[in-house]
């Protein structure tokens, strides 16, 4: 087995790492097995976010770092709050936030949103790579559906005529952009995995 850390604490998405990556021969290690390690995300793009984290993570650990950055962009309000989504409002819950966004959005000619999420792989000193995901869809009209989380109710995915909260588990991970994001990575970790068979 190979050993791959995935620079994150949060346990569902440690888990959800561990199920894809497991059967491709990684022992996945996560956070809470070092030191506390803290990360100022000072880029201004997703991927540079991600990169920032995984190297930071990587310097410390003697294996391949993971680590993703992902927010919601929308168009009329020049992509915010893009970068700054998990730190959007802070203080407030996202049933508050999705309040706000609506009402800021509310009579704008457009309302095309995307989730974008950006995965960057660390091998080593300066051997880097991202895979970026993005799921295009719109603010709706007001929040609907309970299976998701954060942004996800009042991001509306025409193509389903739901938003994402309303998304079996399947459904969403097949067009979202986690998934694309994930699926490139794992694509690149098999094609580097038979290389080196």
């Amino acid at each position: 087995m190979k050993d791959i850390m995935i620079a994150t604490g949060n346990p569902n998405k440690v888990r959800e790492y561990r199920e894809m990556l497991e059967p491709l021969g990684y022992k996945v290690h996560d956070l809470s097995e070092i030191e506390h390690i803290e990360v100022e995300e000072t880029g201004d793009t997703f991927e540079a976010n991600a990169l920032i984290k995984a190297f930071s993570v990587n310097r410390s650990v003697n294996m391949m770092t993971i680590a993703d950055d992902s927010g919601l962009e929308i168009t009329c309000l020049n992509n915010e709050p893009g970068i700054h989504s998990a730190r959007y409002l802070a203080g407030h819950d996202y049933a508050y936030k999705n309040r706000v966004l609506i009402e800021r959005v509310r009579g704008a000619a457009d309302r095309s949103a995307r989730f974008v999420c950006a995965i960057a792989l660390v091998e080593g000193e300066k051997k880097a790579r991202t895979f970026v995901g993005v799921m295009e869809g719109e603010i709706a009209e007001e929040p609907r559906g309970n299976n998701g989380f954060g942004y996800d109710p009042i991001f509306l995915v025409p193509q389903y005529g739901m938003t994402s909260a309303q998304l079996t588990p399947e459904q969403k991970n097949s067009i979202s952009h986690r998934g694309q994001a994930t699926r490139a990575l794992l694509a690149y970790l098999n094609e580097k995995n038979e290389e080196t068979a």
